[in-house]
């Protein structure tokens, strides 16, 4: 798998067509690492010139400022744009949702002002530019249901690029009670992925799941990393792993093609 470094790039005198900013989940959780991975190999396959930071991404700060950390984002802030703004990064994609608002919305104001794109976009462009062609291959037939990322769909207005690229599976692709504009959160967005669960009667996610389980689909898709850990503990806390596959959307259309 080819996944050059823009220092690399630098160093042979070329600029990328966008830098691919991985995310902490997509770096080091081994869930979201698959997610990662797919990714990389459908833009190896649209000979997309790309490239990552390597060691020299860190975290973009959104946990922080979530939890009300404004000093601490800033300072993570402020040293993510001094490293981007040195390679004269123009485009930015990311898989997670929460990286993508705090790149594009959160950063101009420190000074770092990019074209930031959610992967769903990007796939959905080269499917556009006749760059990647997607074939439902496996999944055909196949009942797909989608969960809109807070960050991406009700915080960026993005609903259509992740549908269309489902649908060009040639599978149905079946819209839970609440979803679009009234979509409701997987219980991991504001970092609360990374805190314990106030007293209740029941985890979020566990609602969530629920919502997905009423429309019978096969597979639950996602475009987050956050969403897809806890739709998949909501899967198993219901007991539905056996019969619920969750995905996010580059891996159905890298497992579709079997790259």
């Amino acid at each position: 798998m080819n996944v050059p470094t823009m220092a690399e790039m630098m160093a042979q005198g070329k600029q990328p067509e966008v830098l691919f900013w991985v995310g902490c989940a997509g770096s080091f959780d081994d869930r979201a690492k698959k997610i990662t991975k797919a990714f990389v190999k459908i833009l190896n396959k649209a000979n997309v010139e790309f490239a990552v930071l390597g060691t020299e991404e860190s975290c973009s700060g959104d946990p922080a400022k979530r939890a009300g950390n404004e000093f601490l984002f800033q300072m993570q802030a402020m040293t993510n744009i001094e490293v981007l703004n040195a390679y004269e990064v123009k485009k930015i994609v990311t898989a997670c949702p929460h990286c993508f608002n705090t790149l594009k919305n959160e950063y101009p104001e420190l000074g770092g002002v990019y074209e930031v794109v959610h992967h769903t976009e990007l796939l959905k462009s080269l499917l556009d530019e006749g760059r990647i062609t997607i074939e439902g291959g496996k999944f055909k037939g196949k009942k797909i249901t989608f969960h809109d990322p807070c960050y991406l769909g009700r915080a960026n207005d993005i609903y259509e690029a992740p549908r269309e690229l489902i649908q060009k599976l040639d599978v149905e692709l079946v819209e839970m009670k609440r979803c679009k504009t009234n979509g409701l959160c997987c219980g991991a967005g504001g970092a609360q992925m990374f805190k314990d669960a106030e007293k209740g009667t029941k985890e979020i996610n566990v609602e969530r799941t629920e919502d997905a389980i009423e429309v019978n689909p096969d597979i639950i898709a996602t475009g987050c990393p956050f969403c897809n850990t806890m739709m998949t503990d909501g899967v198993k806390i219901t007991n539905k792993e056996n019969e619920i596959e969750v995905l996010d959307i580059a891996e159905l259309i890298a497992n579709a093609d079997d790259l």
